[in-house]
C-alpha cells in the first residue's frame, strides 16, 4: 500500500524542462502543476480534519449540559446512539481521514516533490551556458537547489494543508461560538482583525529578511566550498587564517540577517500572547455575563473556554508556521533569480544532428566580443572578419600571442559561445543549425586545464564513449602511456586500478596523470575532429616524447587544430595559422614562416624553453619529430 502511493509521483519525469516563469505564483504552479490532483486530495482531507476537530468541542458542550440535566438512569437509554456515533468518529473516522491524509503529504508528495524539482532544475541548470558557471560559485548555485526544493514543497504543504486547516478551523469556531449567542463570537472576530492587522505587518518584514538570508547562506556556502575546492593554493600560499577571514565576512552578513529575522519574531511572539490574553479575558467575562442573564448554557461557556484555549496553542504554532512560509517564500524567491535565467544557447527549433562525412571546418567573415559576457575581457572584437578553411584530414596549430584569439576560435566552435557575425561550417552544415549535443560528440579536446570527475579512472575514461568494453578503455590508456600508473593506483577504499576514485577534480592524481587520462578518454571517443590547446603542456619531456608518437596516430584521417605556446610540439603539423588581434598575419608550414622572418619567427627565437636553440634550423622535438 505504502508502495502504491509512493510510486503515484514520479520524481525523475522523462520530458525535457521548460523555462520557469519568473514571477512568484507562476514559478510556483510551474513544478505544482503535474501534482495538483494530489494537492487537491490532500486540502479536502486537510479541511475534513478540521471539521471533525471543531465539532468535537461542539458535542463536549452538548455532553456537558446532558450531564447536567439527564437523568443517570435513562442518560445511556437516551443518548446512546449518539454517544456510540461519536465513539465511530473519534476511534475510526479521524485516524482514518488522519491516515489517508498522511499517505498523500508523506508517501506521495513529501519526497518526490522536491526530489521532482531538483530533477527538473538540475537539467534545466545543465543546459546552461558556460559562462552561466563562470559567473558563479558552484556551490552557491548547488546550495540554492537544495534549499529551494525543500522551501517550494514547505511553503505549497503549508498553503494548502495548514493554512487551509486553519482557515475551516477558526471558521467553525466562529460558527459553534455563534450558535450559542452572536455576541459570543464577536470577540474571536475582534481578534481575528487583530491577528491579521499583526500579521500584515510581520509577515512582510520577514519575508524580506529571509529572501536576504537564503541569499547571504548560498553566498556563506559558496565561500566555504569554494576555498575547499581550492585547498592546495590556499595552502601553497599559506593563506588559511585570510580564507577564514574571507567566510568569517559572508557568515557575519549571515548571522546579521539572523538577528534581524529574530527581532521580528521576538515582537510577533509577544504581541500574539497579549492577543490571545485579551481573547481570554473578554471571553471569559461575556460568557459569565451572557450566562447570568441566562442566555447561554453552561455547556456554550465550556465550548468557548475550551476553544480559545486551544486557539491559544494553535496560535503559537500558526505564527512559527506562517514566519517558516514566508522564509521558504523567501528562499523561492532568491532562488527565482537564479534558476529563470534564459538558456544563452539553445538548439535551433528545426536543429538537425551533425553529419560529418568529411571533416571540413571553415570560419567565414567570423566576429565576435565577448562583451558582457565577460566585462574583465579587453572592450572590442576578440576575432573581427576572420576567414579560414581547414581541409578534411588537414591538421593545423594556431600560433599568437596571448589574448590574439586561439582559445575563443576553439570556444566559437564548440559553440560555447555563438558567433556575432559570419558563421561557422562543418562540411557545410552552419553550427548554429544542428544539435549541440551532435556537435560535440563529433569533436574531441584535450585541455591544458585538465579537469576529471570525481568518480574512477574507469568512469573518466568512459565519457568519451559511454558503451565501450573494458578492453577499449585499457587499449586507450596503453595508448595514452597511461596503464602503467594507473594499475598502481589505489584510492582510500582500497579500490585499485581502473576502479580506483581520482578525487575531486582529479586532485589525487600529479598534473601528468591527469592529463594522460584526459587524452586516454579523447582517444577512446576517436571523434573526426580533433582540438588540442595545449594538450602536452603539463607533461614532462620524457612522457611528452612517449606519447607523441601516438598523439600523432590518434591525429590521422582526423582534422586537427591545436594550440601551443611551446611552438615545438606544433611545428610539424601541416599548416600554421598565426594570428594577432583576431586577424591571420601569416600561414604556411613551418619552415616557410620562419624564412618570412615575421611574427612566428619572432616567437620562435624568443622561446627558450622545451628545445635546444640549434632547433630552430632542424627538426624540432615532440610531434616535429615526425
Amino acid at each position: 500500500m505504502f508502495a502504491f502511493f509512493e510510486r503515484l509521483v514520479d520524481p525523475f519525469p522523462l520530458e525535457r524542462p521548460k523555462s520557469p516563469p519568473a514571477a512568484f505564483w507562476p514559478f510556483v504552479w510551474h513544478y505544482c502543476r503535474p501534482i495538483w490532483p494530489l494537492l487537491a486530495f490532500m486540502a479536502v482531507t486537510s479541511a475534513a480534519i478540521s471539521i471533525v476537530e471543531v465539532s468535537l468541542f461542539g458535542f463536549l458542550g452538548t455532553i456537558v449540559d446532558w450531564l447536567g440535566g439527564a437523568s443517570r438512569e435513562t442518560f445511556l437509554a437516551e443518548e446512546g446512539w449518539r454517544l456510540a456515533f461519536m465513539g465511530f468518529v473519534v476511534l475510526l473516522a479521524l485516524p482514518g481521514l488522519v491516515f489517508l491524509h498522511s499517505l498523500i503529504s508523506i508517501q506521495a508528495l513529501f519526497g518526490n516533490f522536491p526530489m521532482r524539482f531538483r530533477w527538473s532544475v538540475h537539467n534545466w541548470l545543465l543546459d546552461q551556458s558556460l559562462g552561466f558557471f563562470q559567473d558563479e560559485f558552484a556551490g552557491r548555485i548547488s546550495t540554492k537547489l537544495m534549499q529551494t526544493a525543500l522551501a517550494l514543497r514547505e511553503t505549497v504543504i503549508k498553503l494548502v494543508d495548514v493554512m487551509l486547516y486553519v482557515v475551516v478551523y477558526f471558521a467553525g469556531i466562529v460558527f459553534l461560538v455563534a450558535a450559542a449567542d452572536w455576541q459570543l463570537a464577536l470577540p474571536f472576530a475582534g481578534w481575528l482583525v487583530l491577528y491579521v492587522l499583526m500579521m500584515r505587518y510581520f509577515i512582510p518584514r520577514l519575508m524580506v529578511v529571509a529572501e536576504r538570508q537564503a541569499d547571504a547562506r548560498a553566498l556563506m556556502t559558496g565561500r566555504v566550498v569554494d576555498a575547499y575546492a581550492n585547498i592546495g593554493t590556499v595552502k601553497l600560499f599559506a593563506h588559511t587564517q585570510r580564507e577564514a577571514d574571507h567566510a568569517r565576512r559572508s557568515m557575519g552578513s549571515f548571522l546579521a540577517t539572523v538577528y534581524g529575522q529574530g527581532r521580528l519574531i521576538t515582537g510577533y511572539y509577544v504581541c500574539l500572547h497579549l492577543l490571545n490574553a485579551l481573547l481570554l479575558f473578554a471571553v471569559g467575562a461575556l460568557g459569565i455575563g451572557l450566562w447570568l442573564g441566562e442566555l447561554i448554557s453552561i455547556g456554550a461557556i465550556a465550548v468557548a473556554i475550551g476553544l480559545v484555549l486551544r486557539l491559544h496553542g494553535m496560535s503559537q504554532w500558526i505564527m512559527w508556521e506562517v514566519s517558516a512560509l514566508f522564509e521558504n517564500i523567501g528562499t523561492i524567491r532568491d532562488g527565482i533569480a537564479s534558476f529563470t535565467m534564459p538558456v544563452a544557447l539553445e538548439d535551433a527549433p528545426d536543429a538537425e544532428p551533425l553529419r560529418v562525412e568529411k571533416g571540413e571546418v571553415r570560419f567565414e567573415n567570423v566576429g565576435f566580443a565577448y562583451g558582457a559576457a565577460k566585462p574583465h575581457r579587453a572592450a572590442g572584437p576578440v576575432v573581427d572578419g576572420f576567414d579560414l578553411t581547414i581541409a578534411p584530414g588537414e591538421k593545423i596549430g594556431l600560433v599568437g600571442r596571448s589574448g590574439a584569439g586561439k582559445s575563443t576560435l576553439l570556444n566559437l566552435l564548440l559553440r560555447f559561445y555563438d558567433v556575432q557575425s559570419g558563421a561557422i561550417l562543418i562540411d557545410g552544415q552552419d553550427i548554429r543549425r544542428v544539435t549541440q549535443s551532435s556537435l560535440r560528440s563529433q569533436i574531441g579536446m584535450v585541455t591544458q586545464d585538465t579537469s576529471l570527475l570525481h568518480r574512477t579512472i574507469g568512469e573518466n575514461i568512459l565519457y568519451g564513449r559511454p558503451d565501450a568494453s573494458e578492453e577499449d578503455v585499457r587499449h586507450a590508456l596503453r595508448r595514452a602511456e597511461a596503464e602503467g600508473f594507473v594499475e598502481e593506483l589505489t584510492d582510500r577504499e582500497g579500490r585499485s586500478g581502473l576502479e580506483a576514485e581520482v578525487g575531486e577534480r582529479g586532485v589525487k592524481l600529479s598534473g601528468g596523470q591527469r592529463q594522460r587520462i584526459a587524452i586516454a578518454r579523447v582517444m577512446l571517443k576517436d571523434a573526426p575532429i580533433l582540438l588540442l590547446d595545449e594538450a602536452t603542456s603539463a607533461l614532462d619531456s620524457e612522457v611528452e616524447a612517449a606519447i607523441a608518437e601516438n598523439l600523432y596516430r590518434l591525429m590521422e584521417g582526423k582534422t586537427v587544430i591545436a594550440v601551443a605556446h611551446r611552438l615545438s610540439t606544433i611545428a610539424a603539423l601541416d599548416r600554421l595559422v598565426v594570428l594577432d588581434k583576431g586577424r591571420i598575419v601569416e600561414e604556411g608550414p613551418h619552415s616557410e614562416l620562419l624564412a618570412k622572418g615575421g611574427l612566428y619567427a619572432q616567437l620562435w627565437s624568443r622561446q627558450v624553453g622545451g628545445f635546444l636553440p640549434e632547433e630552430a634550423d632542424g627538426a624540432p622535438e615532440g610531434l616535429a619529430a615526425r
